[in-house]
């Protein structure tokens, strides 16, 4: 611990993200990544703007990008605004929305990067539980707030509100805002975008991280009325004018417009989703009904961290969070038919 770090650097915790080892012919299924690759579009996008131009500074305001998301969204490019990746995007909101006189309320079990950001920039937090089967109880969050934050489909669990839920929470909620992380909701579930219209505290928070494959690009976005957008412009001017380069801009315009190649992906996803959670309910998992790139499951018998340990060692990565109430489940990503396949067989030897 160094001596000229700050007192709140001291009493961090940082976010630990999932492992991204080198091994060759390794499955893995630890980080919700997508197995199918970016846009054929977007990768020619990128390619060409590998040229002399690279010596000027990107758009600061990346218009072509706010646009393509407004497009495919069907609101204007003024209620966009565009972060490297949604991290940056929810840390902005979390200096520029939620650094209330009130307590802000978000579950005690979803994206652990939220208290990482409640610490940083201290923000005070009630964690409402979720219920028995691990579903965010929306009517909970009926009290004074600062602002409500929470994932939809909810991660780890993968389980997802309906649009109805979200429009009755924010017709009781009228005074702070309320944020929803959408970092899965390509995968079944309905977007909370077109509430956008209807409530000016509502900002929804998407990555093209996951559905459209650009992980390795760190693009985020997020929709709401323009007095939210200036909010988090305001902050991102006063941080850093240009979060997102010339790849990121063109890759992400183009990924955006490619409808066809994002929803043959999604549909894969969807579909592989289904029988690897039948696979896992065939041997002796309980997986829990999920609308994201995962599923969430435990063994009745096996012991969640054998497992993950005894998979690890036929080089497969699962994900295990050591937190209550959740250390007996593994969090796995959906892969390509065959990985999962891998999975399947290598659980066939483990738990016989």
């Amino acid at each position: 611990m160094s001596r000229y770090w700050s007192e709140k650097v001291r009493n961090l915790s940082p976010y630990t993200p999932g492992e991204q080892p080198k091994i060759e012919g390794l499955v893995k299924l630890n980080t919700n990544e997508n197995p199918y690759g970016p846009s054929p579009r977007a990768l020619k996008a990128m390619q060409e703007q590998a040229t002399s131009g690279l010596c000027l500074y990107p758009d600061p305001e990346c218009l072509e990008l706010k646009e393509a998301i407004g497009r495919y969204y069907d609101q204007p490019a003024s209620r966009v605004f565009v972060g490297n990746g949604s991290d940056e995007v929810l840390a902005h909101a979390f200096q520029a929305l939620l650094q209330q006189r009130r307590p802000i309320l978000c579950p005690d079990i979803s994206y652990s990067f939220y208290p990482v950001y409640c610490r940083l920039y201290d923000v005070d937090c009630i964690q409402i539980p979720l219920g028995d089967n691990f579903e965010i109880q929306l009517g909970k969050y009926a009290r004074e707030n600062g602002g409500i934050l929470f994932a939809n489909p909810n991660a780890p669990t993968g389980r997802c509100l309906e649009l109805g839920q979200i429009d009755s929470l924010l017709r009781g909620n009228r005074n702070s805002v309320v944020i929803v992380d959408e970092a899965y909701i390509d995968f079944g579930g309905e977007s909370a975008v077109a509430l956008v219209d209807d409530y000016d505290n509502l900002l929804v928070v998407q990555t093209l991280s996951k559905s459209r494959a650009l992980a390795g690009l760190r693009v985020g976005f997020a929709l709401g009325r323009e007095e939210l957008v200036e909010g988090l412009e305001r902050v991102k001017n006063s941080f850093n004018s240009y979060p997102l380069d010339k790849f990121a801009i063109a890759g992400g315009a183009a990924s955006m417009a490619d409808h066809n190649y994002f929803e043959e992906t999604c549909e894969k996803i969807v579909a592989t989703r289904e029988r690897l959670s039948t696979g896992l309910g065939v041997r002796g998992f309980e997986v829990l009904p999920s609308l994201a790139n995962f599923v969430f499951a435990r063994h009745r018998h096996h012991d969640a961290v054998a497992l993950s340990q005894a998979l690890r060692q036929k080089n497969i990565l699962v994900r295990h969070f050591l937190q209550p109430r959740i250390d007996q489940y593994l969090r796995i990503s959906v892969g390509t038919d065959d990985q999962c396949r891998m999975l399947l067989q290598a659980l066939d030897t483990i738990v016989g």
